[in-house]
């Protein structure tokens, strides 16, 4: 692949996004966000909308989100603005999805974009876009439609990760580490998926078949015990929307993960990873659950404005998801803290505050909110993923009767 041109290898990488990851259908429609700046992520969305015409597409739409935007809105808008927004927009997404249209997420968001912007202005806005995106979000979490979230190179994240590079030479190394993670540097990136995804297959089957009541996770910082909902389904890999289309819903992915019962977690952790939230990065999380609920917190770095995110709603202090990952995934070995979610979440055992995922529950989706809260599947507007695991983390199944068996001994897999 070194000696592709970059425009070659960005088809590479379109096609293996809309054809294995998003598994368009032919006539379906696109919905397709970009988030970042404009200008940066402007070449990827064109090579994803061709790709995406050329497997049969009907009709790709592009929403477009724009970080100098953004500072420009923090900045200049009226302080009491900022519980508004686009309705349009938000209703828009929500009957692309309701149609059954796929829908594609691309990230190239620079991690430092928002530093020094006001606290209280971001999590309100953060708060408003999480109820408007609510109708949305429930067709994504409830995996109903074929979607998938990938990312796009971009100077400020580049020079973010690779501080020591010069611009060009950081953003073509970021590239570089995206193509890889996405498989593209094997010679049959399509086959490679399929034997990964497959992988983690056996994987997510083996822990749904234990069936443990709950996951016993110490290292440093950390000893936690995280209950399962009854009838967990453990996932990871490849889902399936009602209708029986097969996608992948990030790419990279190199998680099993499943969720957690709300109300059954107690101990402390602590984040093994800086996390990349809502423009700001957040240094040295550190929690404590008593029955389920976060009753401390703790942070470096933009605690103020995370502690407003945990006030959103009662299940913002609860648990949404535990997923396990070894450390020797493909992106913890390289050594490198992407500051972006959906690299570093594939580099680490992780935990997500929030919503949690109905179809990680049998049965869950068809559950009222009565049942989904009586099961322990917890319901928020946000979900908000952070980094627990390292080479030094031991994780312990506890079956109902109480029996202790190893999962992941020092990182990884123990089973």
């Amino acid at each position: 692949m070194s000696n592709q041109t970059f425009a070659e290898k960005l088809k590479k990488y379109a096609d293996v996004v809309i054809q294995v990851g998003l598994n368009l259908q032919p006539g379906q429609k696109l919905v397709i966000r970009a988030s970042g700046a404009i200008e940066d992520t402007a070449p990827v969305v064109r090579a994803m909308t061709k790709s995406a015409y050329q497997a049969g597409a009907r009709f790709v739409d592009v929403l477009w989100a724009d970080e100098p935007l953004s500072v420009i809105r923090l900045e200049n808008a009226p302080d009491d603005s900022f519980s508004e927004g686009p309705d349009y927009l938000y209703q828009g997404l929500e009957a692309h999805v309701a149609n059954g249209d796929a829908s594609l997420s691309i990230l190239a968001s620079n991690p430092d974009a928002l530093t020094g912007q006001d606290q209280q202005k971001m999590a309100q806005i953060r708060k408003t876009q999480s109820q408007k995106l609510e109708g949305y979000g429930s067709y994504i979490s409830g995996m109903k439609v074929n979607w998938c979230g990938v990312g796009a190179a971009s100077p400020g994240w580049a020079a973010k990760v690779f501080p020591e590079l010069s611009p060009d030479v950081a953003v073509s190394k970021l590239w570089d580490a995206i193509f890889k993670f996405t498989r593209l540097d094997l010679d049959d990136p399509v086959q490679a998926w399929k034997d990964h995804v497959a992988k983690l297959v056996e994987r997510k089957n083996y822990l749904t078949r234990k069936q443990y009541a709950a996951l016993h996770l110490t290292g440093p910082g950390t000893d936690l015990t995280v209950g399962l909902a009854k009838n967990h389904i453990f996932m990871g890999g490849s889902v399936n929307t009602p209708d029986g289309v097969s996608f992948v819903p990030n790419m990279p992915t190199e998680e099993v993960f499943t969720t957690p019962d709300a109300h059954q977690v107690n101990g402390i952790v602590s984040a093994s990873l800086p996390l990349n939230f809502n423009g700001m990065v957040l240094e040295n999380l550190k929690f404590t659950f008593k029955d389920g609920v976060i009753t401390e917190f703790s942070a470096d770095s933009g605690a103020e404005m995370f502690a407003k995110i945990l006030d959103m709603d009662p299940g913002a202090r609860r648990l949404g998801e535990i997923a396990l990952v070894p450390n020797n995934s493909p992106i913890s070995q390289s050594g490198t803290l992407f500051y972006n979610t959906l690299y570093d979440e594939n580099a680490s055992n992780h935990l997500a505050i929030g919503r949690a995922y109905a179809t990680a529950v049998e049965g869950g989706v068809e559950m009222n909110a009565e049942e989904k809260e009586a099961a322990g599947i917890n319901h928020s507007l946000i979900h908000i993923d952070f980094m627990i695991g390292s080479d030094k983390m031991d994780v312990n199944g506890i079956t109902a009767d109480g029996s202790i068996e190893p999962v992941m001994r020092a990182g990884e897999w123990a089973v």
